[in-house]
């Protein structure tokens, strides 16, 4: 996806116009998102559905810039369902996460959202709820088996032991536990095993284990499944942005494999397989754009302190890279004392926060920096905001601009 820099730049000189402080605000191209989607959405085969995991941005204005591009939301907590609920009635919702409690699996079955099972006592304590409520609901089971195509990324959720999903071993025992409550019916298997994968191959291999390995269970279970849920796992490069995972490779291999695969299917109908992609759908959309507010040196080290830090944009320590960024010039000072400036160094980028861990970018070359600068870091349109610690020391929020169409600005 190609980031529209002139127009984001245009908005944070405004922003930075209007502001009656240091700036410190997030930028989000709406425009961009609902295109960036309906280039997803265009690229998947026809026998697939595409869900939006609100857990990586689940701000209003992005949801409904969305939703005519997704099949459904896919939700993570009795709040999420909750807030999509409020304001998309009818949307499909999909429900993952460990440590479902039981108040969240009434309202998920209150509001008729697929419920994705994570343990046999999970699937009990749901088929105790359906009953006394006499309220039927789909259910996906997660399992998470060893598998030999588990790629390694900088996140792995699966093929070993962890809190996610229903251990192989435990397969068995929740089919026989579902044969046994009339109110749930299996509509499939749902396999989310890792994240930030950047190898469209390597993906297509994962995925195409995903099917074999429900294939399989079906016939060895007497099963028949309307979905495969592979989950999201599509990551983001922050550290090279220009080698971002090749979407038109992945879809055009998807299409390929899926026609083989259900060429090999033995006469058994084809499930559909369902995406929920969070990081790969809302990261490029999104923009942090902070004010430099001192610039030091120490040793051999050169600080920029910006207004801000990991409190408002956590999404580099929690990935452990440098972030890049852009510096947005401002050549008008009207303060009444000096203006720090470096050339022609290297810079680390560092927020407000006590304590050393609050780094955004290290050691990076910049021509010329000065206080009262801005620095625009891209990539910031999920798990940024939405993840970070907001209250620490009680600094203000950052401002919230939304970007829907060309000229046009609202803020929150």
């Amino acid at each position: 996806m190609t980031l529209d820099w002139d127009r984001i730049v245009a908005a944070t000189r405004q922003a930075h116009a209007e502001a009656d402080a240091p700036l410190c605000a997030y930028l989000y191209d709406l425009e961009a998102l609902a295109k960036h989607a309906a280039h997803v959405r265009a690229g998947l085969p026809q026998h697939c559905e595409f869900f939006y995991a609100i857990k990586a941005n689940s701000d209003l204005p992005l949801l409904t810039a969305l939703a005519s591009h997704v099949d459904g939301f896919e939700v993570s907590s009795g709040g999420e369902i909750a807030w999509v609920r409020r304001h998309f009635p009818q949307v499909p919702l999909i429900f993952s996460s460990p440590g479902k409690l039981d108040s969240e699996l009434a309202l998920a079955l209150k509001h008729d959202v697929t419920v994705h099972i994570e343990s046999l006592h999970e699937l009990e304590r749901l088929g105790v709820l359906a009953r006394a409520g006499n309220c039927p609901a789909s259910v996906l089971l997660r399992v998470n088996p060893p598998l030999a195509e588990l790629a390694t990324s900088t996140l792995v959720m699966g093929g070993k032991p962890t809190q996610f999903g229903i251990a192989v071993e435990h397969l068995p025992a929740c089919l026989e536990r579902l044969s046994k409550e009339p109110a749930l019916v299996l509509r499939g298997f749902h396999f989310h095993l890792l994240s930030h994968q950047l190898d469209a191959g390597r993906h297509l291999q994962l995925l195409q284990a995903y099917w074999r390995q429900s294939k399989e269970w079906c016939m060895q279970y007497g099963l028949s499944i309307e979905h495969i849920n592979v989950g999201g796992g599509i990551g983001v490069n922050y550290r090279q942005p220009e080698q971002q995972f090749d979407w038109n490779q992945f879809s055009q291999g998807l299409a390929t494999m899926l026609m083989q695969e259900e060429a090999a299917a033995d006469g058994l109908k084809a499930p559909r397989l369902r995406f929920e992609l969070g990081r790969y759908v809302s990261a490029f959309c999104g923009y942090y754009a902070t004010e430099v507010l001192d610039i030091k040196e120490a040793g051999t080290r050169t600080f920029a302190i910006v207004h801000g830090g990991t409190h408002h944009f956590r999404t580099p320590y929690a990935q452990g890279h440098s972030h890049p960024f852009r510096i947005v010039p401002i050549d008008c000072w009207q303060r009444p004392y000096s203006r720090p400036t470096v050339s022609q160094c290297r810079v680390t980028i560092a927020g407000q926060l006590c304590t050393p861990k609050d780094i955004l970018s290290s050691d990076v070359p910049v021509n010329a920096l000065r206080v009262g600068d801005l620095l625009l870091f891209p990539y910031a349109g999920a798990y940024a905001w939405h993840i970070s610690h907001h209250d620490f020391l009680r600094h203000p929020h950052p401002q919230h601009i939304y970007l829907p169409v060309a000229n046009q600005t609202y803020s929150s």
